[in-house]
């Protein structure tokens, strides 16, 4: 078996991208979606029909229904694909709005089951914020389940748990963006900090019983990817699936349900006070939390221009 197929055997694969006829080939049971994904991918040709039915569709809704339509789009199609589930992210904007987030959430799952989504096929992709975990605290009691991103430590992850969300996307890639560039040094295998991180949230979860999943993101190299083997889910971008599945070198289980017994951390009581200090004292996460934001946000307006252009 290639690499991709050994890793299947221990960690459910989830493709991540916005290009749906990309994912078929390599099996994903579910795929993962963020602003940054969807522009990249309407401004491919064999996509552009999506992005003018859903302008041509709604020509009196404001920008950013428009968009809800688009990403509803998109994933439809991804779900045609895929037999698991699709992410989809609402406005980075509302990241500190939980009122709003909730209003967002409510509205898209609206969207899916009008065009014959159930909604547990669908997970609302939220930022980490406090915010945004109060409205993964709503929108879970509904029944509308929650994927929580652009997480860096284990603060936000203990507060994603303890407010029942679905599943949190650890962002491993970035972490290591930011230790190579604050140290110089070129982290591999263990001791990657991002590999690192994903691995503590993933034992405390275990330990401390947890059903909130763990789901690495962001990944910069394959081997990252392989020492997560066994974490829950591992959503991939498509040119590192092609790597694993070009690769046969032996794939070993680094995670599993007993890897938490043995962690020493000890149960951290989380409310709001606790969950704003530890975040403000990580550097990393503070910084890596902002720029996340910031950067959806950015290319969130991008998508804005680019259908105001065609209206």
């Amino acid at each position: 078996m290639n690499q991709l197929e050994q890793l299947k055997q221990y960690t459910t694969v989830v493709a991540d991208t916005g290009d749906f006829q990309a994912i078929q080939q390599y099996t994903p049971r579910d795929a993962t979606t963020n602003p940054s994904l969807i522009l990249k991918a309407v401004q491919k040709e064999e996509y552009k029909p999506l992005l003018e039915k859903a302008v041509r569709d709604n020509m009196d809704a404001s920008t950013g229904e428009v968009i809800d339509h688009l990403l509803v789009a998109f994933g439809k199609q991804i779900l045609r694909v895929i037999p698991g589930r699709v992410s989809t992210e609402i406005d980075a904007a509302l990241s500190f709005n939980t009122a709003g987030s909730v209003a967002k959430g409510r509205e898209l799952i609206k969207l899916y089951e009008k065009n014959g989504i159930e909604r547990e096929r669908i997970l609302i992709k939220m930022a980490s914020t406090w915010e945004g975990i109060r409205a993964s605290e709503i929108l879970e009691k509904e029944g509308i389940h929650t994927n929580m991103t652009l997480l860096f430590s284990l603060p936000q992850a203990i507060a994603c748990a303890e407010a029942g969300a679905q599943l949190i996307s650890p962002f491993v890639g970035r972490i290591y963006d930011w230790y190579k560039k604050s140290t110089g040094i070129d982290y591999e295998g263990a001791e990657d900090p991002g590999v690192q991180s994903v691995k503590r949230i993933y034992n405390y979860y275990r330990k401390f019983g947890y059903k909130t999943e763990v789901m690495g993101a962001s990944f910069r190299n394959t081997g990252q990817i392989l020492e997560l083997a066994g974490c829950d889910l591992l959503t991939i971008s498509p040119d590192l699936l092609q790597k694993l599945a070009d690769t046969n070198a032996p794939v070993e289980r680094k995670l599993s349900s007993d890897s938490g017994k043995n962690a020493t951390i000890g149960k951290i009581a989380m409310d709001e006070a606790t969950f704003r200090f530890m975040l403000n004292e990580d550097a990393m996460a503070t910084e890596k939390t902002a720029e996340g934001i910031r950067a959806f946000v950015a290319d969130t307006g991008k998508l804005k221009q680019i259908i105001s252009g065609m209206r």
